[in-house]
């Protein structure tokens, strides 16, 4: 006895007419799927608040720098709290459930928290930039109402630009044939015409340049101070070393920075290139390739709290506190968080 082997097709909207075929995966890739992203899920959304609570709690954290950090773990967890869950169902089950306008705001959500956490990185190494470079200066030019600016502009113009383009059409305008002939009921996959290509790329590529420039001048600032140093005479050392521990945390967090931005470089040029390449040759990135370097993406947005934690003590000493509730002691959050 034989049985009809053929596999009918599976529609994302079985009664609707243009419905999105649906990949059938089995039962086991389908918890595996949904296991792993809803970790990196959690993973970002715990490790980012985390972040927050810390700078937010401990009095000592409170700098310009940390200030730019907590507001870059905040579009890191917003990320987590409202993207990332719809995004785990759209991979998994391969299809959009939540209707074409959602689509869009849930794109334009993405888009601005993208673009925040470049700005944010970028505004950082500048501040670093001037903390290893002059650090005389840096106290009285780098305050917390600066970060503020910084924060207030990488979040403004984030949101504008991302709505303004993303929600109200723009993206597409002049391809909407190719549009229509790529899209289906249950479908939500972003695209941009050749002009928003080109400008959304040099919204990444300007900051990430100016980013990159100023981490390989302070590198090399780090390293002739490194030397000059250990150049100086013993006798004198004491006397320097309040000096020499504050310059060499300095160094270090623009170490630590540094390798944030790198891998958030590393997470997000593969999608970027990924959209350039798509827009000049009518989209040919296979779905399944191009949902891969999605998920790398929204990986980066994990990535940081770790990079804080092996690099950090101060977070690492942060963090026990947190998770053993000592935090609920009145005089925590003025305790010492820097090794000696």
């Amino acid at each position: 006895m034989t049985s009809d082997s053929s596999v009918k097709a599976q529609y994302c909207f079985e009664n609707i007419n243009g419905s999105c075929h649906k990949t059938s995966w089995s039962s086991g890739i389908r918890i595996t799927l949904y296991v792993v992203l809803g970790f990196l899920t959690i993973l970002t959304l715990g490790g980012n608040l985390m972040v927050m609570i810390s700078i937010a709690y401990f009095k000592q954290l409170h700098s310009p720098t940390n200030i730019l950090l907590a507001s870059l773990a905040c579009a890191d967890f917003c990320l987590g709290l409202t993207v990332l869950p719809f995004s785990s169902i759209r991979s998994v089950e391969t299809c959009w459930y939540f209707g074409e306008t959602f689509c869009r705001f849930h794109s334009c959500l993405d888009a601005s928290f993208c673009y925040s956490s470049i700005f944010h990185l970028c505004f950082i190494s500048v501040d670093r930039y001037v903390a290893v470079t002059d650090p005389l200066i840096y106290p009285l030019k780098f305050t917390v109402p600066v970060s503020g600016m910084f924060i207030a502009v990488a979040w403004t113009f984030s949101i504008v630009y991302s709505f303004s383009v993303v929600f109200t059409g723009a993206n597409d305008k002049g391809i909407q044939e190719l549009v229509n002939a790529l899209s289906c009921v249950g479908s939500c996959q972003l695209v941009f015409n050749k002009t928003w290509v080109v400008v959304s790329a040099l919204l990444y590529l300007i900051p990430f340049l100016t980013t990159i420039a100023l981490y390989s001048k302070i590198f090399a600032v780090a390293k002739r101070q490194a030397r000059m140093i250990e150049m100086t005479s013993n006798n004198i050392q004491s006397s320097r070393n309040y000096s020499d521990g504050g310059r060499k945390r300095e160094r270090k967090a623009a170490k630590t920075l540094g390798i944030a931005a790198i891998a958030f470089l590393v997470c997000w040029s593969p999608f970027f290139i990924s959209v350039i390449i798509d827009a000049f040759l009518n989209f040919i990135t296979p779905p399944l390739l191009f949902d891969i370097m999605v998920w790398f993406t929204y990986s980066n947005s994990a990535i940081n709290p770790l990079i804080y934690s092996l690099f950090y003590p101060w977070f690492r000493k942060a963090m026990k506190v947190i998770v053993s509730f000592k935090m609920l002691r009145l005089d925590c959050s003025t305790m010492n968080l820097f090794p000696n």
